[in-house]
């Protein structure tokens, strides 16, 4: 049975006073029997929440019948049951931490919409025959560890370990590429509409972004996942999703200790390390689901009974 949906958006749009509106939306949330996280602040809401689907009809309608939102994107999965295990709505300056803002020139248009130049929507057909023809720089727009455990096959593996590393990185050494063809992507989208309005501030001129992310590749009926390596990482108690339904799949994950192919992320069980780590099933049972010998002999560690 899948009873339940998983909602995934996001969208730039002017809030007054995010901490009343971020109020207001935790008890619409609330009401609706909604759990997940959600992001609000001057510049709109990005968000992933998940509920039956009846309740997630009703939450769509709710945010499009706000002006301020009726153009907003839904990205609906089917899911058997919740991917969360609470609702937390918060308040922060960015809806994804990037600190570089102050370099990306923006404005708020007449309805409120926050407007940036950004790199040209590319559907997920085109993105396609992008990665089939190998004449642009592919970007993979997330973080090194997102990256290891699936990614489009020739995209570059920038080594951030956070989204606000990105600026420095592309500074440094994405600058000698100013005039290439160049196009990213990311989980739902919305890295990529932060990274190309950097990119194109910094003096890029040919930039593309995925248009809906990975998540909307992988539903597309004619792309079907192609060229899809490995499985999506997500920020849910799923952990990962497949994408790739056209058949030609290839395993990229490697386990942490042996470097055999697994595409299983788990964290260590030694709670004051926590390390979320790609492992294999003998490796998991040898180590005791430990990322070192340290934390196998740990005085504080998960119980692994079960």
């Amino acid at each position: 049975m899948t009873d339940y949906n998983v909602l995934l958006y996001y969208y730039f749009t002017w809030i007054d006073t995010p901490e009343v509106f971020a109020e207001e939306h935790r008890k619409l949330c609330s009401s609706l029997g909604l759990l997940g996280r959600i992001l609000v602040s001057h510049e709109g809401i990005n968000g992933t929440v998940s509920g039956r689907q009846e309740s997630c009809k009703e939450y769509i309608e709710v945010v499009r019948s706000d002006k301020r939102f009726s153009n907003i994107e839904f990205k609906i999965d089917r899911v058997e049951n919740h991917v969360f295990q609470k609702l937390s709505v918060r308040v922060k300056r960015e809806l994804v931490t990037f600190r570089a803002d102050d370099a990306v020139p923006s404005h708020v248009n007449g309805k409120g919409h926050i407007q940036r130049k950004r790199g040209q929507y590319v559907e997920p057909t085109d993105f396609l025959t992008l990665l089939e023809s190998g004449e642009a720089i592919v970007i993979d727009g997330r973080t090194d560890y997102e990256y290891d455990l699936g990614h489009f096959r020739g995209a570059l593996r920038p080594p951030v370990s956070s989204f606000r590393e990105f600026p420095e990185w592309i500074r440094q050494e994405l600058s000698k590429y100013k005039t290439r063809k160049i196009v990213t992507y990311c989980t739902g989208g919305i890295r990529c509409e932060k990274l190309t309005s950097f990119m194109i501030a910094e003096g890029f001129t040919d930039v593309y972004q995925l248009h809906g992310g990975i998540v909307t590749y992988g539903s597309d009926e004619a792309a079907r996942g192609s060229l899809w390596d490995g499985r999506c990482y997500v920020f849910d108690e799923r952990i990962s999703i497949e994408i790739n339904r056209a058949g030609n799949k290839r395993i990229v994950g490697k386990c942490y200790h042996c470097s055999a192919p697994t595409e299983r992320y788990v964290n260590c069980a030694n709670l004051d390390c926590h390390r979320q780590h790609l492992v294999c099933a003998d490796c998991e049972e040898r180590m005791q689901r430990s990322c070192s010998a340290e934390c196998i002999s740990a005085r504080r560690r998960e119980s692994l009974v079960g």
